[in-house]
């Protein structure tokens, strides 16, 4: 019986040693007789007892380290502190169990002397614009390296920036003063503003009265015109019939008369003013002559 457990036990300690299940996304680096020997891939996998072990396990998925607090002295001479978080991935088992002691502890200390040499070359204020830029050339000096230890860094995120309290009083009083300022360039440029609608308001105002000025003029001046031209019109229509009648039968016998009439009434009016000097013709035949002249140029425009 005690021979049976015996074999029973030796048996298990077999199987427990040439048998192997390996976890998906898990990677098992074995030695034989102390030297490498291969990597187990997921699933099931045998080895030989005594002779083959696992020397070392490794995760093959992305790893989120947690970059511990630093103190980084910027350009400008200013302390932050910083601190972040670095993502990795195991991609050759082999050399992250051969080629670093510790792999972790290797990733982490280069991440922050990368942060360092790369906030060394900034001032405070680029340090706040230019996280993306700091993370990759973070990302890129850690990978270059790592490729010894079998680790792909894939990413570097900074949590937090803090500076002094010295200099965060000092940006609160700044951000304060420009926002200040630009309320003072906001209320400036308002009054700006309104004086220009004023301006120019009163510009269209005034070209609105000079247009309807100029309007009144020309549709005078066009109303007198066409006044005058109707008073021409109608001269002309008068004149046009007079010397219709002039060239009938006893028309020259008419304004003759009406000559001679319009002659004695000018004679009257000036006779009948008691301030006006009247000098008459000694010889009446003056006032016939004259008739006599009136219609030769009457005749004249008539032929």
């Amino acid at each position: 019986m005690e021979i049976a457990i015996l074999v029973f036990v030796i048996a298990v300690i077999f199987i427990s040693r040439s048998v192997k299940i390996v976890p998906q996304q898990n990677a098992w680096v074995v030695e034989r007789l102390g030297k490498y020997h291969g990597a187990l891939t997921p699933g099931l996998n045998f080895l030989f007892p005594f002779i083959d072990r696992v020397a070392y396990r490794h995760s093959l998925k992305e790893v989120p380290l947690d970059v511990p607090s630093q103190v980084c002295i910027t350009r400008d001479n200013t302390q932050l502190q910083v601190d972040g978080i670095l993502y990795f991935q195991v991609t050759d088992p082999m050399r992250a169990s051969y080629g670093s002691s510790n792999y972790i502890v290797a990733v982490t200390q280069l991440a922050q002397t990368s942060l360092r040499s790369v906030i060394g070359k900034l001032e405070l204020d680029k340090t706040f614009e230019e996280r993306d830029i700091i993370n990759a050339q973070v990302v890129q000096a850690i990978d270059e390296a790592a490729l010894n230890w079998g680790v792909k860094v894939l990413r570097y995120e900074i949590k937090d920036l803090t500076p002094p309290k010295e200099i965060l009083h000092a940006m609160q009083q700044q951000i304060t003063a420009e926002r200040e300022k630009r309320a003072l360039i906001a209320a400036s440029e308002g009054r700006r503003q309104e004086q220009i609608n004023i301006a120019t308001g009163e510009r269209e105002a005034f070209i609105a009265r000079s247009e309807g000025e100029k309007q009144a003029v020309i549709n005078k001046a066009q109303g007198e015109a066409s006044s005058i031209t109707a008073v021409a019109e109608a001269t002309a229509g008068a004149i046009e019939r007079i010397a219709a009648a002039i060239r009938q039968p006893g028309g020259e016998l008419a304004v003759q008369l009406k000559v001679a009439e319009k002659a004695v009434e000018a004679y009257g009016k000036v006779a009948s003013d008691a301030t006006t000097t009247l000098i008459v013709p000694s010889n009446m035949t003056e006032v016939s002559a004259l008739i006599t002249s009136a219609m030769a140029m009457v005749r004249q425009q008539k032929n």
